[in-house]
């Protein structure tokens, strides 16, 4: 398995644990029957996510967050991968995405302010680079 798979796999563990992360106090704080309801908008007076504290909200949008981040960093390593372009740079690249990624979630749920939004943009730009070096 090339390292850009290892690190893939461990980006999808990450997002388990990410899930668990908001799941938990979500469960906390919302009634049972509000969780396991179909969630329709109407019954419940707005969305479950509105009805989260400030943190585990945050730490709904982080994982929503990861999910659309690691559709880009999928494609990159199936790229890197299939095109046997696999290289010192997107090794690298690889794991500065994956930091990155674990350092975005106490980021996000802590509101750090700017460092949330430079975090993301190093595992975006560490993606773009991976696909950049494929191509090159």
């Amino acid at each position: 398995m090339t390292p850009e798979l290892t690190v893939l796999a461990l980006a999808a563990l990450l997002q388990a644990v990410q899930f668990v992360l908001m799941a938990v106090p979500a469960n906390i704080e919302l009634a049972p029957g509000e969780t396991l309801s179909p969630r329709d908008r109407d019954k419940l007076g707005g969305d479950l996510v509105d009805k989260l504290s400030p943190r585990t909200a945050r730490l709904f949008r982080a994982l929503n967050n990861h999910f659309e981040a690691l559709i880009l960093f999928t494609i990159a390593v199936l790229v890197v991968t299939l095109g046997a372009q696999s290289s010192p740079v997107t090794q690298t690249c690889a794991w500065i995405y994956l930091a990155a990624r674990i350092a975005y979630i106490p980021a996000y749920a802590f509101g750090w302010v700017p460092w949330r939004s430079l975090i993301w943009f190093i595992g975006f730009g560490a993606t773009v680079v991976m696909l950049l070096a494929a191509l090159l």
